[in-house]
């Protein structure tokens, strides 16, 4: 995992819903300094979360390259797309204090771990992903870009989870199992079988209940 030095560094925050509280807590206990929240919800423009006032749309971010900032949105498919949009920007890992994370691990620029969370040897997550309260993910898997890894989640060792796949809280799945991109499963499934992509999937044990194509 790449490190950065957070002492000291501002950060601008995107996003201001209930996520946003997370990762402002965890951007501050990793030190870095969150100074401006952006949100395009207008309602929102002149209050505060968590005391960090939000000062503008996204749209009016203008940044230089070197200046750190964190997309703080749940939605898998509009952390891709602003990712996308606002490439230029220097995009933080922000990983809890509490959590573990095994140094032989990989964790691409962007992504949220959240207090509590494991990751063990050898895993690999991709860009502005979120591994969320309590996870625990074993050896060896492989984790997306933009996938939304939900609290209390449990992945068996080499499990693969597509790109923008979202895993519901207090799901598990069984080791070597692949979870293909942009699919959903279901809070409290378990994952015994490969699940195809744009699928959802819920149940003990996990069934594909719609096609999301």
């Amino acid at each position: 995992m790449e490190k950065t030095d957070s002492m000291n560094h501002d950060l601008s925050i995107l996003g201001a819903g209930g996520h946003a509280k997370v990762a402002i807590e965890t951007a501050t206990r990793c030190g870095f300094n969150p100074i401006a929240v952006f949100d395009d919800d207008e309602r929102l423009i002149g209050t505060t979360v968590l005391g960090i006032p939000v000062v503008g749309p996204i749209s009016s971010l203008s940044l230089p390259h070197s200046t750190p900032a964190f997309i703080a949105i749940g939605s898998n498919r509009v952390r891709m797309l602003l990712h996308q949009k606002l490439g230029h920007l220097r995009w933080v890992t922000l990983v809890h204090p509490t959590a573990y994370v095994c140094p032989t691990s990989r964790i691409a620029p962007g992504t949220l771990i959240c207090a509590g969370a494991i990751i063990q040897p050898d895993v690999v997550i991709g860009e502005q992903s979120i591994i969320n309260t309590g996870a625990n993910i074993d050896h060896d898997c492989r984790i997306g870009n933009f996938v939304h890894i939900c609290p209390g989640v449990n992945l068996a060792g080499g499990v693969s989870i597509g790109d923008g796949t979202m895993i519901g809280i207090g799901s598990s799945a069984i080791p070597l199992k692949c979870i293909g991109a942009w699919s959903i499963v279901g809070a409290g499934s378990v994952v015994i079988n490969d699940i195809p992509e744009k699928s959802k999937a819920v149940g003990v044990p996990a069934r594909i209940i719609e096609n999301l194509a």
